[in-house]
């Protein structure tokens, strides 16, 4: 059954319609058009959702039921909106896209594309002789179902050395390993979480955690970082644990995805007291903890400061290592544990034992692998600010101590306009709005710095010469982005 948006609805999904770029030269309809298409981009408005009649639109807008036919209208000839006499109009993109592997929409030609939407580096050197190795480690497994629903012991071992390196004793029978980090909060989720129950986030947080969360029919409340500074502000987010009493809290301590923040030692500490009193489970996501720049020291890790059972850790090797190894891994209670293997069994039993193997031989490499990938991260960010200071200076950044990306606060309400035209040239990017709610967060964009220091100078160039068509207000053409990771 098709869902259906109703007028009002979409018009708080507008907002400021009308002050959006190029306003001035368009007339209402167009401007409107524009306005439902961006919902449509960055995924604000879903595909195949009924719109309201138009003469319910044009009430809740205040305009003229003409503009809104006008609008549709134009909506229908770029290809973004079906109409059938009596059954209404819904929402859809043009012919020259298909459906991805991964149920996203992708264009088909996207030769050239410089993607700062996904925010993960290539393969290391290190992987082909690692999954050699595995290969040959492989014979001594097969003689088994190859089911391992906590993951193999040598993984676990690994995962649980890891957290002992960091301070943190850990038994492998704390560690479960899951196919990526986002497999590990899904299972998480599934255990921890009823449909409906209430969640505390960030705000940007990660946008693949906030669908896990949509999947779940959470109700979402959030906690707002600051740009700069430490990020956190620690009475709100206390208080927010204090009042709010929320189910689950959803935090990435380590180099925020997306803004780079460190969580300081004594709000840690804070944060887990708090979550105790207020009978609330805290999923801790770690995915960028192997990845500090410029010497920068990390705080204890957060379940170092949980003595209820209330914290649980997830990782992977997705950012330090390769994201096309599915390998992740959840730090619980050896309880939690266990009650997560049950639920697994009814998802994807285990993950592969061949995969896992190379995950082994990464692990085993690591200290000289995370070394050179923080040092080409380093040098990859340095060429990225460079270029933003030279051709955007307009655009505020902060610069941070870790992880992949840049969370740039730019000139005005542009971040989704400035993705569609992006596209255009040649560069596809993460526009503000994907990393909160209710289409918030327009004057930011998520720069990451995992591409060659020569393409992210290029990409700047090309951003600088559509940031000014914008101000000419030129009339964009038409794309969708594709993955946000």
């Amino acid at each position: 059954m098709t869902s259906q948006v109703r007028g009002a609805q979409l018009a708080r999904l507008l907002g400021q319609w009308h002050a959006l770029p190029g306003r001035r030269r368009s007339p209402d309809y167009a401007a409107l058009a524009a306005a439902v298409r961006g919902l449509l981009a960055d995924g604000r408005l879903p595909l195949g959702v009924r719109l309201p009649a138009e003469r319910e639109l044009a009430e809740a807008l205040r305009i003229s039921r003409t503009t809104v036919t006008a609008a549709y209208r134009q909506l229908r000839e770029t290809g973004h909106l079906a109409s059938r006499r009596g059954a209404g109009s819904w929402t859809m993109l043009p012919g020259t896209h298909r459906v991805a592997s991964t149920g996203l929409w992708t264009p088909q030609d996207d030769r050239d594309m410089i993607d700062l939407g996904v925010a993960a580096l290539a393969a290391p050197p290190e992987l082909l002789a690692a999954a050699r190795a595995a290969a040959e480690d492989l014979p001594r497994y097969l003689g088994g179902a190859g089911y391992h629903p906590t993951g193999i012991i040598e993984l676990r071992e690994a995962v649980a050395a890891g957290y002992a390196a960091r301070g943190l004793p850990t038994s492998p029978d704390q560690i479960m390993v899951t196919s990526g980090t986002q497999h590990a909060l899904d299972l998480v989720l599934r255990l921890a979480l009823a449909p409906g129950g209430s969640v505390l986030v960030e705000s940007p947080t990660y946008p693949n955690a906030l669908a896990a969360l949509a999947a779940r029919r959470a109700r979402i409340t959030t906690h707002g970082l600051a740009v700069d500074g430490p990020g956190w502000d620690a009475d709100l987010l206390l208080g927010s644990l204090r009042q709010g009493r929320p189910k689950l809290a959803y935090l990435i301590p380590e180099f925020q995805n997306p803004t780079g923040h460190l969580m300081p030692a004594g709000l840690r500490e804070r944060v887990v007291a708090a979550a105790h009193a207020a009978g609330t489970d805290l999923v801790i996501d770690e995915s960028f903890v192997d990845l500090p720049l410029d010497g920068t020291p990390l705080p204890p890790p957060v379940a170092t400061f949980d003595r209820h059972s209330r914290v649980i850790s997830i990782g992977g090797m997705s950012k330090p290592y390769w994201g096309g190894l599915r390998i992740g891994w959840v730090r619980a209670s050896a309880p939690q544990v266990q009650r997560l293997a049950a639920a697994r069994v009814g998802v994807d039993m285990a993950s592969p034992v061949l995969d896992q193997l190379v995950a082994v031989q990464l692990l085993a490499a690591g200290p000289a692998i995370v070394a050179a990938r923080r040092a080409q991260l380093a040098a990859q960010r340095d060429a990225l600010t460079g270029a933003l200071a030279e051709l955007l200076p307009d655009w505020r950044v902060t610069v941070p101590r870790g992880g992949v990306t840049l969370w740039v606060e730019l000139d005005g309400p542009i971040s989704s306009a400035l993705a569609r035209e992006a596209e255009e040239i040649g560069v596809r990017l993460a526009p503000g709005p994907r990393f909160g709610l209710d289409g918030t967060l327009e004057r930011f964009l998520r720069l990451p710095f995992t591409l060659p220091a020569a393409d992210l100078v290029e990409a700047v160039g090309r951003l600088a010469a559509v940031r000014y068509d914008l101000d000419r207000g030129g009339r964009p053409q038409w794309r969708e982005p594709a993955v946000i990771a």
